[in-house]
């Protein structure tokens, strides 16, 4: 069914749309709603285009109203909070203005670290080891005889330790030692007997022996 409705041409009676202002199949100029027009389907059309402009309002009214009602839960606007105030701020703050001078904190005092290898005792060497040596070899055992001297030194590692030397006989009826400089690093040992004895030197709690023959 058309919406627009036809129109008869009152000259040649053919239907043509009701738009044109002309019969297209004769020419001729149309009067008024045309000599045979449609009037039901006039209607028809009408009612059809006031339905829907019906409904384009309903469907705008609908959208405005719900457009301008306000929404029941709107959040409240939140409240500004005052930042917290240091209390260390406000206080330098009262004291400047006791006198109208800012307060001047002291520099820090820096300790210095201490030293735990700064004591004399920990600065000093310490025996390493120790050896018996005769003509600058190293003496483990040797023979003397009866009145026979023979002079030994002892070495010490590391070199410059300050430590009391020791010498000592095991048996003083075999060989007796005595050292023969002050700083008793060199020792004569006589023989006084036969038999077998040790020769001990003790620097520093470090000892070195050596044994002795007697003949």
């Amino acid at each position: 069914m058309s919406i627009i409705s036809e129109v008869k041409c009152a000259r040649c009676d053919r239907k043509y749309s009701g738009v044109r202002s002309r019969c297209p199949y004769c020419g001729a100029r149309r009067i008024g709603r045309g000599k045979y027009s449609d009037e039901s389907d006039n209607s028809k059309g009408k009612m059809l285009i006031g339905i829907l402009i019906m409904s384009v309002l309903v469907i705008a009214v609908g959208v405005l109203l719900f457009t301008a009602q306000k929404p029941e839960d709107t959040p409240e606007p939140e409240q500004e909070t005052e930042s917290p105030v240091d209390p260390l701020i406000n206080s330098e703050e009262e004291i400047s203005g006791m006198d109208g001078t800012n307060p001047v904190s002291p520099p820090p005092t820096l300790t210095p670290p201490e030293d735990e290898d700064e004591s004399p005792e920990s600065s000093a060497p310490t025996v390493q080891s120790v050896m018996i040596t005769y003509a600058n070899r190293e003496k483990k055992d040797f023979t003397v005889k009866l009145g026979e001297t023979v002079v030994l030194r002892v070495r010490i590692d590391p070199v410059g330790v300050e430590e009391d030397i020791l010498w000592t006989s095991s048996n003083r009826n075999v060989f007796d030692v005595v050292p023969t400089n002050a700083e008793k690093t060199q020792a004569k040992v006589t023989g006084t007997g036969k038999g077998n004895a040790t020769l001990t030197v003790t620097v520093g709690g470090v000892e070195a022996e050596c044994i002795v023959r007697g003949r």
